[in-house]
């Protein structure tokens, strides 16, 4: 019965009502479309591999406008809804909607100085004289970094990430969901949140929480532990019980 509900709640957040009209789902083919019905029916938004190949389509404004004149989702995405309906189920937790990293927009370049969230990073946190790739000083390529999750120190840029604490998908997932595309930005390229770390460690987390990784460097891990849960509580974001009683004993242990 969950997974049914949970299948109906994924379905309304695609469908608009039933009730519009054709005029008022599509568009003129004059125009560039959002999204594209295909000849076999497939609704294809510019995030899908296929949107560029699709010549020969009926334009929409809306994934849900092509699914309510009678479209379907690709396969691969109709795979993204079970797996998120099973992991809301597994985890005893709410349904939310699919994480689409584009719905966060980083890096920013918010004062247009050319240089973006990024690289400002980059300048503020070198241990070292700074080399930029050109004279305009836009993009940095060489300084000194230290990177807490691997206790070294790295010159070329290149071999650094700059890490989400609280990985994008994990805010999706706890909360985040329902914010707006400006909050996301806001959160995406907030400072607190971000760490420059060795680019190897920022892939093997990925998206997890303080559950399932910490970082190797274990001299550093009360303080990441600390600075996750600052901005978990600064955003509003909330564990689901089972990772608050791990967390529990995780906070417990450092302050022993």
């Amino acid at each position: 019965m969950l997974r049914l509900a949970l299948a109906s709640l994924f379905t309304c957040l695609f469908v608009t009502s039933f009730q519009s009209t054709a005029n008022e789902l599509s568009l003129s083919e004059k125009q560039t479309p959002t999204v594209k019905q295909s000849s076999t029916g497939i609704c294809h938004d510019s995030a899908s591999s296929s949107y560029k190949r699709t010549k020969s389509y009926k334009p929409f404004t809306s994934i849900s406008a092509c699914i309510a004149a009678g479209g379907r989702l690709p396969k691969s995405a109709t795979k993204q809804m079970d797996k998120a309906i099973d992991d809301a189920t597994e985890h005893n937790r709410d349904f939310v909607t699919l994480y689409d990293r584009a719905d966060w927009p980083h890096w920013s370049d918010q004062d247009r100085d050319c240089q973006n969230t990024r690289h400002e990073l980059l300048i503020i946190d070198s241990n070292a004289p700074l080399t930029f790739k050109t004279e305009k000083q836009c993009l940095v390529i060489f300084g000194a970094w230290y990177d807490p999750y691997s206790d070294q120190t790295f010159t070329n840029s290149s071999d650094l990430d700059v890490d989400h604490i609280v990985p994008l998908k994990f805010a999706h997932g706890h909360g985040a969901d329902q914010w707006t595309r400006e909050q996301k930005e806001k959160f995406a390229n907030d400072y607190d949140n971000l760490l420059l770390v060795q680019a190897s460690l920022n892939r093997q987390k990925g998206a997890k929480g303080l559950d399932e990784w910490l970082p190797p460097n274990h001299q550093y891990r009360c303080e990441y532990i600390s600075k996750f849960n600052a901005v978990m509580d600064n955003y509003g974001l909330n564990y689901i019980p089972a990772e608050q009683r791990i967390i529990n004993k995780m906070v417990k242990a450092c302050g022993a």
